[in-house]
């Protein structure tokens, strides 16, 4: 049996190559029926933010790797309500539409059902 992995994903979507390896973790796991969830936490909600300019910072467009989770399998999605809510981003209007709000303590109980963890 598959050991289950939870990547936390806590960079904005421009400050570096944690966002877009994050992605492509899960997407790489999804692809292999891996037991995977991500959650977006601390800055990493930022990568949540529908319609981004990613030519404006001369980057490449994250949204795509999201949109595309789902057809990869990848359905166990999280948003911490914390760092949204600190951060000013509206969790009603994101680039996912099926996120699960989670608290703080929710947090520590999903973290403990999965086997493995990464964050980036």
């Amino acid at each position: 049996m598959a050991k289950s992995l939870l990547l936390i994903s806590r960079q904005a979507p421009w400050s570096g190559p944690g966002a877009r390896e994050a992605l492509d973790i899960v997407l790489a796991g999804g692809a292999f029926d891996l037991p995977i969830g991500l959650l977006f936490l601390d800055d990493g909600v930022f990568q949540l933010i529908a319609r981004q300019d990613a030519k404006a910072v001369q980057q490449k467009d994250l949204s795509a790797n999201l949109q595309a989770l789902p057809m990869f399998g990848v359905e166990d999605l999280f948003i911490c309500a914390d760092s949204a809510a600190e951060r000013g981003v509206a969790t009603e209007a994101l680039a996912l539409a099926d996120l699960s709000v989670l608290g703080a303590v929710d947090i520590a109980a999903l973290i403990d059902r999965y086997d493995q963890v990464i964050t980036l």
